[in-house]
């Protein structure tokens, strides 16, 4: 990536570009790859870190989004099932096939209901059963058919669904297995197409915890909020991508007293992270997706090595103040307690959990299952200086390509320009020259680099191709380990340089899965602190606040509190000992 200083020098010198995309999401993200990549002049800012927001709290499914059938998006489910078999060929590193099942308690139960919700007469949830659930999945494969890369829906009886799951509740008649697909590292997925708009040269810049405004003259301030400094720029175009901030983003771009309606009607999704590992062999490795008992449809699938469960769904005024409370984490509990009976989670096994706001358009809708999970844009019209603001309203992680294709061609219009590349089928980050012997190319990076086996296949499914970049730069210095038996000074110096790694929750929660995984301990967090502040030179008083705000980041937000790390300790040193005594 571009060096931050760079960017902001050059601002400085040249301060004007056709393009000013706000919001550093997986759909600004994309917009802004879109758009860089046709040589448009595109500058991006975020206010925080890249896909650190909603992006960094899904339910990390890749998915046409079964449920939307009954709310009569057939386009969105069909975009969204062709977005997906996409992320399987351009990300085959992050983006691999789920096989989902559906328990099923009830024959008919739903099909009146689902009636009447498709033709709007009712917002209520209700039960759905196997007649229900055998329509949707078959038109979800009819509108697969013609690429057909996962497997059709089957349908099992009661009894060969709890031979194969005994664990599900009893009162179930039957289940239905269907595919759709996971992503391992949604974070670090923004970064790699982040890194692959860079690559279109100098016309586009990037820059996260930075924001712009409206200052009083009807300039457009850019601020960066790490040295405090403010300076004018001039941007024939605003794409306002900032999902569940839309609202509040237009209010810093627009005049009190001629602010545009509310566009935004955001829900809270709350999940957690279980290190069950019972629970997690008996899934098989499959998802759960079923419904809890108020007909809310929840998830169960394992993750990395633990399970993760979502989901809720509540209303929420303020998106920066989201997350899981209490009461969501209980109700999450329940709902897993409801399809698995004879499972307990103990408290101590929630390793991490997470919310997110989903960016919906503005709705008055009872019931939020009912509001539309499509996507579209409004243009804002530019007022008193401040140049139009097209605003990308709605949105799910798994069409962030297609939406982002939508804006660019609204904003290649508007400035007389046509699209010279199209991304559909565009690879990016480790996803390209991806081999079909993966075994074969980690033994090849091994002996062409001098890490061990074991190493190279970690790097591999941290990173897919892109392991032989962080390869190379591991063995170009002297390196040394840390308290994680798996990563090393280097790897992290390199995340640090080349990712824009401002603070330790950049490295430690999004460029990397130690803390959602629950592997982070107290000893590492403060071994990747030293490498971070020594890399920004930061003094003692610096480095203590950088600490001091992590670890309330991770309480606050992530449920994991400094006593849980630096219980891990001893649990990572027993682990590293038992590692090094079998290598």
């Amino acid at each position: 990536m571009m060096n931050r200083k760079e960017i902001l020098d050059g601002l400085r010198h040249s301060p004007t570009v056709d393009v000013c995309v706000l919001g550093g999401g997986i759909n600004g993200i994309s917009v802004f790859r879109e758009l860089a990549l046709q040589g448009v002049s595109v500058l991006l800012v975020e206010k925080r870190d890249y896909c650190s927001g909603a992006s960094a709290a899904l339910s990390r499914m890749v998915h046409g989004g079964l449920r939307y059938l009954e709310n009569g998006e057939f386009s969105l489910v069909q975009e969204s099932l062709v977005e997906r078999d996409r992320l399987l060929h351009n990300a085959p590193h992050y983006v691999a096939p789920l096989p989902t099942t559906v328990p099923i308690f009830a024959t008919f139960s739903g099909l009146a209901n689902g009636v009447v919700r498709f033709l709007g007469l009712t917002r209520r949830p209700s039960r759905r059963g196997a007649v229900a659930i055998k329509a949707g999945l078959g038109i979800y494969d009819f509108l697969a058919r013609k690429r057909a890369l996962l497997p059709r829906h089957q349908f099992r009886g009661r009894k060969s669904t709890q031979k194969k799951w005994p664990a599900l509740n009893p009162a179930i008649c039957g289940s239905a297995t269907y595919h759709d697909a996971w992503v391992s590292h949604p974070e670090r997925i923004g970064i790699e197409l982040l890194r692959d708009a860079l690559s279109a040269g100098a016309n586009a810049g990037a820059l996260n915890y930075a924001t712009i405004e409206r200052a009083d003259a009807g300039e457009i301030l850019l601020h960066d909020k790490l040295s405090g400094e403010k300076f004018p720029i001039r941007s024939r175009l605003v794409i306002n991508a900032t999902g569940g901030w839309i609202d509040m983003a237009n209010g810093t771009l627009f005049p009190a007293d001629d602010r545009p309606a509310p566009l935004m009607g955001g829900t809270k999704g709350s999940h957690l992270i279980v290190d069950n590992p019972a629970l997690h062999d008996l899934l098989d490795g499959h998802m759960i997706y079923y419904e809890n008992e108020d007909g809310r449809i929840c998830i169960l699938f394992p993750y990395l090595g633990k399970v993760l469960v979502g989901s809720t769904d509540i209303r929420v005024e303020d998106p920066d103040a989201v997350r899981c409370e209490a009461e969501e984490r209980d109700y999450i509990l329940q709902s897993l307690a409801f399809v698995l009976p004879g499972v307990r989670i103990r408290p101590e096994e929630i390793v991490f959990q997470f919310a997110g706001v989903r960016p919906l358009p503005a709705s008055k809708d009872s019931f939020t299952g009912r509001i539309p999970r499509d996507h579209f844009c409004t243009l804002l019209e530019g007022r008193d200086g401040v140049p139009p603001v097209l605003c990308m309203i709605g949105g799910k992680w798994t069409t962030f390509r297609s939406f982002g294709e939508l804006a660019a061609e609204i904003a290649l219009e508007a400035l007389g320009r046509g699209r010279r590349l199209d991304t559909a089928d565009r690879a990016f980050g480790g996803g390209r020259a991806f081999p079909k012997d993966r075994s074969g190319w980690i033994r090849n990076l091994s002996k062409s680099t001098g890490l061990s086996v074991d190493r190279a296949a970690a790097l591999f499914k941290r990173y897919g191709t892109d392991a032989k970049d962080v390869a190379r730069f591991i063995m170009a210095g002297p390196d040394h380990p840390l308290p994680h038996a798996n990563y090393s000074a280097r790897e992290l110096l390199y995340l640090i340089g080349k990712e824009a790694v401002e603070h330790l929750d950049d490295l430690l929660i999004r460029r990397t899965t130690l803390a959602i995984t629950g592997e982070l301990s107290l000893a590492m967090t403060e071994a990747a602190l030293d490498l971070l502040a020594a890399e920004k030179d930061w003094p003692e008083l610096r480095k203590a606040e950088e600490r001091s705000r992590f670890l309330t980041l991770m309480r606050d937000r992530h449920g994991v509190a400094e006593a849980t790390l630096s219980a891990r300790n001893e649990q990572r040193s027993e682990l590293c000992e038992t590692t090094a005594r079998s290598g």
